[in-house]
């Protein structure tokens, strides 16, 4: 208290005009300002978080991928703490959101596809390329360049959102599945238990058995065990050798208790034979020792960590403390304007994704099956089906055409998908073409471009040219080359701000012959002109017209 206040108890201290204002945003509230907003920011990216999702819930060997954010965020959490909270953003983390976000919109609009081989297509954006981006931009807007630096780990954890590429799911799943069969098989023998010859499916009895499916191969305990690993080298501070070395000591670990496990189902068939109540629980019976064991591996890793941790124990050692280099008042004025421009991006992106929920087609209201004319130019219809995963999503509405010489054509739309390449299709179910390039084709309302594959099975040999799309205007395109191809469509304008009432869809075209003894090249050239017959008479806007969403 100074002189005159002591002196005249009732004079008002005002402050001095150098003095520094008191903060009107503390810093907890900051936090879990940056936080929230990070985690509604996941609307503007929409398609993406909601593909992931779809995956995770209906591909189990992906489904550990659903914790990887979760692990991520914790992470993070953990590096910021460790620099004491500090808010010194960066404007850069926004030109990445944007960007990012800009991406995702351009993917549901339009097709931009890398070609690298005849069994390997990346769209872009890869999925979890934006979930990288996406850590990499929050961490940067909110936390500054010094935590995404300290944050490195868990932001380039994120590519693991879909921790076990295609690639590998369509040629490993098969090979491992025959192998574990073959390992359960033979300690069935091993132990006096002749079986059937049949390939993936052991039968004690005519009426009891065991089938052994993809998700016994040993993949996702392989993977689940990998990550658990990666995760424990950063949180122990592992050198990366170490790193490495129990990350691949935990995958093989994966792969040796599946056989276990596998061999475990096997001594319970043999003992449910003589004890009928175990037959109808044997489902229950394969989960017990699935967990059983997954629990005496993931105990063993620990131990492991527990021997090469610096610590000694299971804690981990904490990360150094930092103090914050932003202390002052004026982060908080540059907090408010970073948050508010991330919000503003924020209902930009997501603006036009709930537009298109609000305007959703219910499921139940689309027909039973697809609306096609009866006539394109010499071609009559003579029958319609439908394309549907397992779980029921419709993915094609299919017709099916002939004309007078005997010339069958085949058409596909898609009334859900959007901007799609069927090219992924085939990719995920192993299918890899002998052709594919350009194809323009001549229709109704003129040339069209046209992406082309063609492909040779051992039931026949068939050629399917795709197309996208949106309102009267069609067009996809390729490159030539057999690796290092590119597949794109070119979107319209008004579809890049306003994609709702124009909303792309994708037109297939096949046709396919059962005779596998012809020349490849001579049965592609008699497919393409089908195929040209077929568009030349076509006006593909009556394919496309009662799916469009206004």
């Amino acid at each position: 208290m100074d002189q005159d206040s002591a002196l005249n108890p009732g004079l008002v201290r005002v402050p001095e005009l150098h003095e520094k204002p008191a903060a009107y945003l503390s810093r907890p509230v900051a936090q879990v300002l940056a936080v929230a907003l990070s985690i509604v920011g996941i609307f503007a990216v929409l398609p993406v978080a909601v593909s992931l999702w779809e995956v995770w819930t209906t591909v189990p060997l992906k489904s550990i991928g659903m914790f990887v954010p979760v692990v991520s965020l914790l992470l993070i959490l953990r590096a910021w703490r460790s620099l004491d909270w500090e808010m010194g953003g960066s404007w850069w983390g926004l030109i990445i959101l944007t960007a990012t976000v800009a991406l995702v919109h351009l993917r549901d609009v339009a097709i931009i596809e890398i070609v690298i081989s005849q069994s390997i297509a990346i769209s872009v954006p890869p999925y979890p390329l934006v979930a990288v981006a996406y850590a990499a931009g929050t961490v940067l807007l909110f936390g500054g360049t010094r935590l995404l630096f300290r944050a490195r780990f868990p932001v380039a954890f994120m590519w693991l959102v879909s921790p076990v590429p295609n690639y590998f799911s369509t040629h490993l799943d098969l090979p491992l599945q025959h192998l574990s069969s073959e390992v359960a098989r033979a300690f069935a023998h091993a132990i006096g238990q002749h079986l059937s010859p049949d390939q993936l499916t052991l039968m004690f009895t005519p009426q009891f058995g065991m089938f052994i499916a993809p998700g016994c191969n040993g993949i996702r305990g392989a993977v689940t065990l990998g990550m658990i690993a990666l995760v424990a080298g950063y949180l122990y501070q592992f050198k990366p050798w170490v790193t490495a070395a129990v990350v691949a000591g935990a995958i093989v670990t994966g792969y040796i208790f599946n056989f276990l496990r596998l061999c475990g189902l096997v001594v319970y068939y043999v003992i449910a034979l003589h004890i009928p109540w175990l037959q109808s629980r044997a489902t229950m019976g394969d989960y017990m020792i699935g967990a059983t064991l997954f629990a005496v591996a993931t105990w063993g890793l620990f131990t492991v960590i527990r021997v090469l941790g610096i610590t000694g124990d299971l804690w981990p050692p904490d990360l150094t403390r930092v103090p914050a280099a932003v202390q002052s008042s004026p982060w908080q004025s540059s907090f408010l304007l970073r948050w508010g421009a991330f919000a503003v991006l924020i209902s930009l992106g997501s603006v036009s994704y709930a537009r298109t929920l609000i305007n959703r087609t219910p499921e139940a209201s689309l027909p039973a099956l697809g609306e096609f004319p009866q006539q394109v130019g010499s071609f009559h219809l003579t029958g319609r089906h439908n394309e549907t995963l397992l779980q029921g999503p419709l993915l094609f509405y299919w017709a099916d055409y002939a004309n007078g010489s005997g010339d069958t054509i085949s058409v596909a739309v898609s009334p859900n998908f959007g901007a799609h390449d069927a090219l992924v299709c085939r990719y995920a179910r192993g299918q890899d073409w002998v052709w594919h390039g350009n194809l323009p084709m001549p229709t109704a309302r003129g040339q069209v471009g046209f992406s082309g594959s063609y492909f040779v099975t051992d039931t026949g040999e068939f050629e399917e040219a795709t197309t996208i799309c949106t309102g009267d205007s069609c067009g996809q395109y390729s490159t030539d080359s057999l690796r290092l191809g590119l597949i794109y469509t070119v979107p319209k304008t008004n579809v890049l701000t306003n994609p709702s009432p124009t909303r792309p869809i994708p037109v297939m075209i096949r046709a396919s012959t059962s005779n596998i003894h012809i020349d490849p090249v001579v049965a592609r050239q008699q497919l393409t002109d089908d195929i040209r017959d077929f568009l030349a008479g076509t006006d593909l806007s009556t394919f496309t017209l009662p799916y469009r969403r206004q």
